[in-house]
């Protein structure tokens, strides 16, 4: 091959990787939900060093990404139109359907929404704190955010999925965890079904998976239950069945997947 050969071929080639990286389509998955799907590294508490003040506590968005891989993409062709995914996750921990909306949160994601991207949607923790005057949220004021985050998402060309609310790690009885979002799960199906679009009945699949591994195992190794003098941010220790740490929230990311997975086509 003589000069002039090796120079038609590089310029060839140029075009060529040009065009291909040209026809990649990106797809941002938005995450927005409570702390349970919260990503703690990602300047969470601004200006504070998440090992030292937060770890091990984990959102399940948090380490969502990797399940993004290429290969696992193929499983999910039904569901994201493009090439590869970027994870958003804007979730923030002690939010409500309500207070998400009111602070602004929604309306960062809607101005960047593009077409087919997706946006899913967890609340439901803070909703049901009747407590917390400041959070909760009434089922029909439930229904009627989640509505409202549908149609938007849905006037973008964007694709909208539903999850109802991970489990807590309690109740049990009998050695098997219950519900212990009571309408709250139901009410996210009922809204999802009334547009016509998908839902990953979370509540359902932690409650199954947890059950399977028992509940001094989940205790232990998925939720916030930490011995003391073990992580720096928790010198006394922790009691909190609520949060996860690495590995529960590894678990649920898996959760969340195959759930994507097991959707059907459309949506």
């Amino acid at each position: 091959m003589n000069t002039k050969e090796r120079i038609i071929l590089v310029i060839t080639l140029g075009l060529l990787a040009t065009s291909f990286l040209a026809k990649q389509e990106i797809v941002t998955i938005y995450l927005i939900g409570d702390s349970t799907v919260a990503d703690y590294s990602d300047n969470y508490d601004e200006g504070k060093d998440y090992m030292k003040t937060r770890y091990p506590v984990t959102g399940w968005g948090q380490v969502f990404q990797p399940f993004m891989a290429v290969d696992s993409l193929k499983k999910l062709k039904h569901i994201v139109r493009g090439d590869s995914v970027v994870v958003d996750d804007r979730a923030r921990g002690g939010r409500s359907t309500r207070t998400f909306f009111q602070e602004g949160r929604w309306r960062s994601v809607y101005d960047n929404l593009n077409k087919n991207d997706i946006v899913m949607i967890q609340f439901g923790h803070n909703d049901a704190a009747e407590n917390k005057p400041e959070r909760y949220v009434n089922i029909e004021g439930y229904k009627e955010f989640l509505r409202l985050y549908i149609t938007q998402t849905l006037q973008k060309g964007a694709i909208p999925i539903v999850l109802t609310p991970v489990n807590r790690n309690y109740p049990w009885k009998d050695g098997q965890l219950e519900n212990v979002h009571g309408d709250y799960p139901q009410a996210a199906k009922d809204v999802a079904k009334e547009y016509g679009v998908q839902v990953i009945d979370l509540t359902r699949r932690s409650i199954d998976a947890f059950t399977a591994k028992g509940k001094e195992y989940v205790t232990n190794n998925y939720f916030m239950n930490l011995p003391a003098g073990k992580y720096e941010a928790y010198p006394e220790g922790e009691r909190d069945n609520t949060h996860f740490q690495p590995e529960g929230a590894k678990a649920v990311a898996q959760l969340v997947f195959d759930g994507l997975r097991d959707l059907k086509s459309g949506g």
